[in-house]
């Protein structure tokens, strides 16, 4: 026998049973089918929406997962960079300041040399001799003084335009 065949006899045999049933246990047995329909709908309902939710959840994970991801590349990446940056600051600032350290220490050589020039002893060779003293020679006369008619009036002064 085939299946299909199984059951249409099993169909013929429920309903001539149900022909001749007492009316009260009909009524315990249509209870009795409806609660076990109810029970497997529910457990379907339940089913498919248990497997949706978690589904759902999945999905959600896994775009968060790959959201922290590339959020941690990103700040690897960024904290690199912001590590290089520094680094090239901090050389630059390295090298300023071994320069101003340079110059200042030229700076002070500078004015201790100076220093050590002015708080020199004179020499012999510094004093002055007789031939350094003005003799009556080396004075000027009355002539060579600049009288009142020597000096330049407004007109003798060139400007810039006249030039």
């Amino acid at each position: 026998m085939s299946k299909s065949a199984a059951k249409k006899a099993a169909g013929k045999m429920a309903e001539t049973i149900v022909e001749y049933t007492p009316e009260p246990v009909k009524d315990k047995v249509k209870d009795k089918v409806k609660e076990k329909a109810k029970e497997k709908f529910v457990e379907g309902v339940q089913d498919k929406v248990e497997d949706g939710i978690q589904s759902k959840g999945n999905e959600a994970a896994e775009k968060l997962q790959k959201a922290k991801d590339k959020n941690a590349d990103k700040v690897h990446t960024r904290a690199e960079e912001a590590k290089e940056k520094v680094q090239d600051v901090l050389l630059s600032v390295r090298e300023k300041l071994g320069n101003a350290k340079e110059a200042g220490e030229e700076f002070q050589d500078k004015i201790s040399s100076s220093n050590k020039d002015k708080t020199k002893l004179k020499s012999v060779s510094d004093i002055k001799g007789v031939s350094d003293i003005k003799s009556s020679m080396n004075i000027k006369s009355s002539t060579e003084i600049k009288s009142s008619t020597n000096i330049k009036s407004s007109t003798d002064i060139k400007t810039i335009s006249s030039r």
